[in-house]
């Protein structure tokens, strides 16, 4: 599997670096992706991007001084991208590339001795796009188990988290969304999708008559999660804000964080709300499970459980020294694993491991 990626540049540093993401137009992966790559740049590592067309992200990117190269990243007959990937490794000359998930991974041409290949995941994926590769990012520990019992190499299987990043920006005033100051505000970001769990969450706020909802998002099921919010009577306290860029104002405005998620891989919400200082509630799915520290730097509860997840609501909002408690030991965990520069120190050490 794969081929023994280490040795193909003798000595030489790393000092460019191409990486492709093929990505949707909202995502947690992407999110990470346009915080990681400006991070990199900073930190002074020499780089490129492929991205599927998107004019927003490629604005933000190219106002951050990366350059970038924009392509369809279409179905497996999309000749444009294997033409223009292909181009780009000509022209560029890069030492690494890394491809961020499946589609990215599948246009990535052979290596052929003249890049080490370094494949990003986020999930629990079918090991047969990576075949090629020659190392394998994941973003959990569990996901890095996932991909060495699938036959990858275990010195070829690299864990490095996802890092988020404050900015000083107000709190969102919660009158903007006919929300009361002195109601229990609960806060849920992320995809409008059923591995997401928020119909779970939406139950449970019928099991707490005096708290309110924002969820933040967007995807295939808001039509029938709105559609909810009236058969379970609780449609007044529920506001359904879309996708929000700067997610920074909305942690501001909260009392909690809520990851109701019946599958996960990472839960990089939850890494948010330790960032934000903000007490967080998650299930026990995979990511959240693994990150999280029960009573210490968060509550779990039971998958598909509403009244559960009702029930450790409440004993958070009648406990507020609990609440002082989770969010500090949220904030250890966050400063000592998840910050910016712990992160890209992790992802410049690996690069210039694997080149060598």
């Amino acid at each position: 599997m794969g081929r023994g990626g280490g040795g193909l540049r003798g000595n030489v540093a790393v000092t460019r670096v191409l990486q492709a993401m093929a990505g949707a137009r909202h995502g947690g992966a992407e999110a990470f992706f346009e915080r990681l790559v400006p991070a990199l740049h900073d930190a002074g590592l020499e780089q490129e991007v492929l991205v599927r067309r998107n004019p927003e992200r490629a604005g933000f990117l190219r106002a951050c001084g990366v350059e970038l190269v924009e392509l369809p990243f279409g179905g497996r007959l999309d000749l444009i991208t294997r033409y223009g990937f292909r181009r780009a490794v000509e022209r560029y000359k890069p030492q690494v590339v890394v491809t961020w998930m499946n589609r990215a991974t599948r246009f990535c041409p052979p290596a052929q001795g003249k890049f080490v290949h370094v494949g990003r995941l986020g999930g629990y994926y079918k090991m047969k796009n990576y075949q090629a590769c020659d190392h394998l990012i994941g973003n959990t520990k569990d996901i890095v188990r996932h991909i060495v019992e699938s036959g990858w190499p275990e010195g070829r299987a690299h864990y490095l988290p996802n890092f988020v990043s404050v900015n000083d920006t107000e709190p969102l005033p919660r009158a903007l969304h006919t929300t009361p100051q002195e109601a229990p505000l609960i806060l849920a970001l992320g995809r409008l999708h059923e591995n997401k769990g928020y119909d779970v969450l939406i139950r449970a706020m019928a099991d707490l008559p005096h708290a309110y909802l924002w969820l933040a998002g967007e995807g295939p099921l808001r039509a029938e999660l709105e559609k909810l919010t009236v058969q379970v009577g609780v449609r007044p306290r529920v506001r359904f804000l879309g996708w929000c860029g700067d997610s920074t104002p909305l942690f501001g405005a909260a009392d909690m964080l809520i990851c109701p998620s019946r599958h996960e891989p990472l839960g990089n919400v939850v890494i948010e709300g330790w960032a934000h200082d903000i007490p967080v509630i998650a299930t026990q799915s995979e990511g959240p499970g693994a990150l999280i520290s029960h009573d210490c730097s968060g509550l779990l509860v039971p998958v598909d459980e509403p009244h559960a997840l009702a029930k450790a609501i409440k004993r958070l909002c009648m406990n507020p020294g609990l609440m002082r408690n989770i969010v500090q030991g949220g904030r250890k965990r966050y400063e000592k694993d998840f910050t910016e520069s712990v992160v890209v120190g992790c992802y410049m050490r690996l690069l210039k491991k694997v080149a060598l």
